[in-house]
């Protein structure tokens, strides 16, 4: 009888939730810039929400790797060495990294447009395994269509990516299918580092009607450069990315990033409490902003139609 209890106490002390008291989340992104800091600081949130409170009863860590997979990768081995509670790789090469690096440690993985792409899940409904998480697939037929209602005339459009980031490589045969439908051509330019974006940029000088950036976190850590090319060759800069709005691209249409993380912190929390990652479905991330920037058009040499001004949820002057 006594081996029969003991039994019992230990199965109930592995399926018990884990209480909101002394966790530790580990979260890493591939870069730092706007949008993913926004994600970041959404996660941070919705678990103070819960009443995992840094500081107080969650150790909340943070490392970016600087736009470097290798780092990505030795990152992700430092968080296994610490086992945390949950890890919450932003972008899909830290996801990558992280489900690489670890197949005991639940992973809540967010701001990945294609998880089956990227092989992070086999299945959105069923995961398995320690992993789950949350999608920002663009919705790359409106990118399409919001740039032909800007500029009717365009035939063909420049995509500006990092083709080592597997996110950016299913994003673009999404938009050849897109862009199909809508009778425009694609231009592909490629950077592969920071560093080469803005001769990336200037090679579709030219060659493009207007320039579209994807959710490419390459891109949009150097997207000033790629904006000082557009301004100069008077080439339309449209991104994927709202945060890049504010930093000089034209307009876009996506997520507010902050919701992004905050939705992510909402199945961390669920991991937290007891649920198994693998059986919780891939979320697609809720909600689609359009901003647009009548500075950055102008400096473009663009003006933004009244039917794109009158239902942008933000307009920068």
């Amino acid at each position: 009888m006594r081996s029969v209890l003991l039994a019992f106490a230990a199965t109930l002390a592995v399926s018990l939730p884990v209480q909101a008291e002394n966790v530790t989340v580990a979260v890493t992104a591939i870069v730092e810039h706007p949008a993913l800091d926004a994600t970041r600081d959404g996660v941070r949130d919705a678990l103070a929400a819960a009443g995992y409170k840094d500081g107080e009863n969650l150790k909340f860590m943070y490392e970016s790797a600087q736009g470097n997979p290798a780092t990505a990768a030795q990152i992700a081995r430092q968080f296994v060495g610490e086992d945390p509670n949950v890890i919450v790789p932003i972008s899909t090469p830290s996801a990558q990294a992280v489900v690489s690096a670890t197949r005991d440690i639940p992973v809540v993985f967010t701001a990945v447009s294609d998880p089956l792409a990227a092989q992070l899940v086999k299945d959105m409904e069923k995961p398995g395994g320690n992993v789950t998480g949350l999608s920002d697939m663009s919705p790359v037929g409106e990118h399409v269509a919001l740039i032909k209602e800007i500029l009717p005339e365009a035939k063909t459009i420049g995509y500006l990516y990092n083709s080592g980031e597997a996110n950016s490589v299913a994003l673009l045969a999404v938009l050849k299918v897109e862009a199909e439908k809508a009778g425009v051509k694609i231009v592909e330019s490629a950077a592969t580092k920071s560093a080469e974006v803005q001769g990336a940029a200037r090679a579709l000088v030219g060659r493009a009607d207007a320039i579209y950036i994807p959710t490419d976190n390459t891109i949009i850590s150097a997207l000033e450069g790629a904006v000082a090319v557009a301004q100069e060759s008077k080439l339309p800069l449209f991104t994927a990315d709202t945060d890049s709005v504010s930093r000089g691209s034209l307009a876009a249409l996506g997520f507010n990033y902050y919701d992004v993380g905050k939705q992510t912190g909402e199945l961390v929390v669920r991991v937290l409490k007891g649920e198994n990652p693998g059986d919780i479905p891939v979320k697609l991330a809720r909600g689609s902003d359009l901003v647009v920037n009548k500075s950055a058009a102008a400096k473009m040499g663009v003006t933004l139609p009244e039917s794109v001004l009158s239902r942008a949820s933000r307009v920068i002057e």
